[in-house]
């Protein structure tokens, strides 16, 4: 199970977010970490941007969005801009893609949110198209009429990865995809129902084992301050439990909010959480770092030690 880190959802002030996003790539390409992963926040900064920006500003260290909502590209955009920052990112570059939520899509963007299984076949499909290459961006499914000049050849394949939490989407992962990218998927969630879903899907397409990338929130604490960092966790980034989608994957495992997928504790408490997900056939971990403390020197003191902590499991626990 390779590691990685989620860098860039913080919010904050435009003037200096693109200083602190390189910077935390560079860092985590130093220690040693196998990719990097750029949540698309409905309030934050652009993902795609904050990939070309680190893509530039490393060499090694593979990057990812997680994820791009799909309603706000149409596939010939979303094409021309990840071919960009696939050629920026030299081969590294991963398109995480989701069908989103209702409250983002409907409320939000005032878009229909309609048989989005259906969607995210329809515009994973179109993309197959657009990076297979040789050729022009041409298909024609229930979604999408597209005829367009696009024809890049020489770049490494761009690999999609889809946010796959129901059996429709996972099949969808599992045949036209390189697998699937999750959040609020615990271990039962994902070894009872993501892995083999995904699996079947995969083996009856042809296709190679599917990978699997799992959003796991982790703080490096005392186990007496467990409890209150997963109370904490509830706080800063919960609330995703309210959306449909997250409730039906819920209801597959065993976690019932953000604070139960915690990984907290000593470092024997998180390297036993996070060999439990790997046991549970995850491929890939993006770690969302959780600070905790009752200041905010205390915050960033332990974000370091959590991040440092990490980079002595990598790269492969």
């Amino acid at each position: 199970m390779r590691i990685g880190l989620m860098i860039g959802p913080e919010r904050g002030r435009y003037a200096d977010k693109v200083a602190r996003l390189i910077a935390d790539a560079v860092a985590a390409e130093d220690q040693g970490f196998c990719s990097i992963w750029v949540p698309q926040i409905p309030d934050d900064f652009d993902a795609l941007t904050a990939v070309a920006l680190m893509g530039q500003a490393t060499r090694r260290v593979e990057i990812g969005t997680a994820v791009m909502p799909i309603q706000t590209r149409h596939p010939v955009a979303m094409a021309q801009q990840a071919l960009a920052t696939q050629a920026i990112c030299e081969g590294r570059f991963i398109l995480g893609l989701g069908p989103s939520h209702h409250w983002i899509v409907e409320d939000m963007l005032g878009l229909t949110y309609e048989k989005p299984a259906r969607l995210i076949r329809d515009y994973v499909a179109a993309l197959n198209v657009a990076f297979s290459g040789p050729g022009p961006f041409d298909i024609e499914n229930s979604s999408f009429r597209i005829h367009s000049p696009i024809d890049v050849t020489d770049l490494a394949p761009t690999l999609i990865l889809v946010a796959a939490l129901a059996p429709l989407m996972l099949k969808v992962a599992g045949e036209l995809a390189s697998g699937t990218i999750l959040w609020m998927a615990d271990e039962r969630a994902i070894g009872g129902h993501i892995v083999p879903n995904l699996a079947k899907a995969a083996e009856n397409a042809g296709r190679p084992r599917p990978r699997v990338v799992a959003g796991i929130p982790v703080a490096l604490c005392s186990d007496g301050d467990v409890d209150a960092a997963r109370a904490w966790s509830n706080q800063v980034l919960g609330h995703a439990e309210y959306s449909p989608n997250y409730i039906r994957l819920l209801e597959h495992g065993d976690a019932t909010d953000i604070g139960d997928l915690l990984a907290a504790g000593s470092e024997a408490s998180i390297l036993a959480r996070l060999r439990s997900f790997r046991d549970a056939g995850v491929t890939d971990l993006a770690v969302r770092v959780l600070p905790w403390g009752t200041s905010r020197n205390e915050r960033i003191a332990s974000k370091q030690r959590t991040i440092d902590y990490l980079a002595t499991l990598c790269p492969e626990l």
